[in-house]
């Protein structure tokens, strides 16, 4: 990766139904990025996927105040995983950083990941959380879907469902994602060491959601997440018998810089 004094960066997260959360969200990101003297040009992409409640309504009034704000949506709800794929393809700048935009992971997070950014130390960097604010169930599942995820790839890693992840944007933009609802943060892990990338993990903090809840259901997610868990398993095996060809990722992409624009699909 190439080394650089300052760094471009491209926030990319998903929103449903978080009228409670996304003003505070989008507000907090556009502080950070514009006071932090190792951060050069910077954008902020917001999916909202087909949200019924205002979430729409609030990021339309948060683009008058913020240019580097780029709002993109759903007419219907498509899941988090879709949400999640067009906010990263909505994407042009160097780097992207995923996030929530439920208030869980806090942007200053971000300060422990720029000196390796750019020092130019990889290619792919994720948040692993130290002490996660989840329910106890939901701490049970991440960590025991993370520790089957692990086995199926023989890797180590310390937080494999980790939303928060910060990717050179050409390798994030070129990623085949098919998840469509809670699992794609799982998904991209397996994707980033299908094409022979190592993640480096950087602890992170995790705190309550700001407000609202979540949109999926604990049983129902679980379920999902041990059928998604296996299907990727058995997709790392195909590639290792060469039935399946790893996609191949472009080198460099065009970076371009945007003022904000409310597009739909």
């Amino acid at each position: 990766m190439p080394v650089s004094r300052t760094v471009a960066i491209s926030i990319a997260a998903p929103a449903f139904n978080e009228a409670a959360n996304i003003a505070a969200a989008v507000t907090e990101w556009r502080e950070y990025l514009e006071a932090h003297p190792a951060i050069g040009a910077w954008e902020i992409v917001v999916c909202d996927d087909g949200s019924t409640d205002a979430t729409r309504a609030i990021l339309e009034d948060l683009l008058e105040g913020c240019p580097g704000l780029v709002v993109v949506g759903f007419h219907r709800n498509r899941g988090a995983g879709a949400a999640i794929a067009a906010a990263i393809a909505a994407t042009r700048l160097d780097w992207v950083v995923l996030l929530d935009s439920d208030g869980q992971f806090p942007i200053a997070n971000l300060d422990s990941f720029l000196g390796p950014l750019r020092d130019g130390a990889g290619s792919a960097f994720s948040g692993a959380r130290i002490r996660k604010a989840d329910g106890l169930a939901y701490r049970w599942g991440s960590a025991a879907s993370g520790a089957v995820s692990n086995v199926l790839h023989g890797t180590r890693y310390r937080d494999f469902n980790s939303i928060f992840k910060v990717v050179y944007g050409p390798l994030f933009r070129a990623l085949p994602l098919e998840s469509g609802g809670m699992n794609c943060s799982t998904e991209i892990t397996a994707r980033v060491a299908e094409l022979g990338h190592t993640w480096v993990e950087i602890p992170i903090e995790h705190r309550e959601r700001g407000g609202g809840r979540r949109g999926w259901r604990f049983w129902r997610g679980a379920c999902d997440r041990a059928l998604f868990v296996g299907y990727l398993g058995y997709r790392r095996w195909l590639l290792r018998r060469r039935v399946l060809r790893a996609p191949a990722v472009p080198e460099e992409l065009a970076v371009i810089v945007r003022p904000g624009a409310l597009e739909e699909t």
